[in-house]
């Protein structure tokens, strides 16, 4: 009886003393676990931006001294928030009277290739190499300047806080529609806030010989990630075929993930060439 009751503390207090223990090490684990996944999100929500912010900066720097003439606007960072000014193209969207084909979805902030190369009437010199640097976008209206890189790879060009541009579709003033992506949340987000622009607004591209200046005329707000319309030569939604054009023209086209923080669907923002002059 007295082995028997000297036991039976010591065996209650074991069970006991593990469970403490078992409980205190997954206490432990959470808070380790907790605290790594608050640094993988500082690491994409900051770090990232961060890190391609300063490459972008840098690539547009070095395309300004490549291209080696100053002129309206240069600076490697955000250009700040301005009007645009003069009216945009008259002729508005309109409702289609065919459709294009859909295609496979090309990446996290694209949409797939409608179509295949569009033939230019302005423009010169060979095709820039894949995720090559070639161009420099402004946007007055969200503060954004950003390379404009060959081609819409996330390690080569999107990753990196570039704007890509779809291979196959139109270049910079040429007749057809010049196709663009960016991220809209980490690494350098430069296409986060496209959502705010408003017709009439200003997007000008820069190349080494010329500066285009295209006017917002249209916003799509949601569509498929494999809406490829969006970017055919003549841009209209396969998805939601009342958005788009049925005439050609020179266009651009801005497209990002929305909502923000997933890549489900498209935002899309479609805009017209005003014009051209030299650098």
């Amino acid at each position: 009886m007295q082995g028997g009751r000297g036991r039976g503390p010591g065996h209650g207090r074991g069970p006991r003393a593990r469970a403490a223990r078992g409980l205190w090490v997954g206490a432990e684990l959470a808070v380790t676990v907790g605290l790594l996944v608050l640094l993988l999100v500082a690491h994409q929500l900051w770090w990232t931006n961060r890190e391609a912010r300063a490459e972008a900066r840098d690539t547009v720097h070095s395309l300004e001294d490549q291209w080696g003439a100053s002129g309206p606007g240069r600076s490697g960072g955000s250009t700040g928030s301005a009007e645009s000014a003069g009216p945009s193209d008259p002729s508005g969207p309109s409702d289609p009277t065919q459709d294009s084909p859909a295609s496979p979805a090309a990446g996290d902030e694209s949409v797939a290739v409608a179509g295949g190369p569009q033939a230019g009437t302005s423009g010169r010199g060979s095709a820039p190499r894949g995720d090559q640097a070639y161009a420099v976008i402004r946007i007055p209206r969200i503060g954004v300047t950003a390379p404009i890189a060959e081609g819409i790879s996330k390690a080569g060009v999107l990753d990196k806080g570039y704007v890509g541009h779809y291979v196959g579709t139109a270049q910079p003033g040429q007749t057809g529609n010049f196709a663009l992506a960016g991220h809209r949340n980490t690494h350098g987000e430069p296409f986060r806030y496209i959502n705010r622009l408003r017709v009439g607004d200003s997007v000008v591209v820069e190349t080494r010989d010329t500066v285009y200046t295209y006017v917002v005329d249209s916003l799509l707000p949601q569509t498929s990630a494999r809406d490829g319309g969006t970017i055919a030569p003549v841009p209209r939604s396969v998805v939601k075929p009342s958005y788009g054009y049925s005439a050609p023209g020179r266009y651009i086209t801005l497209t990002t993930c929305t909502p923000e923080f997933t890549s489900t669907y498209r935002l899309v923002v479609w805009g017209k060439l005003r014009g051209s002059r030299p650098r």
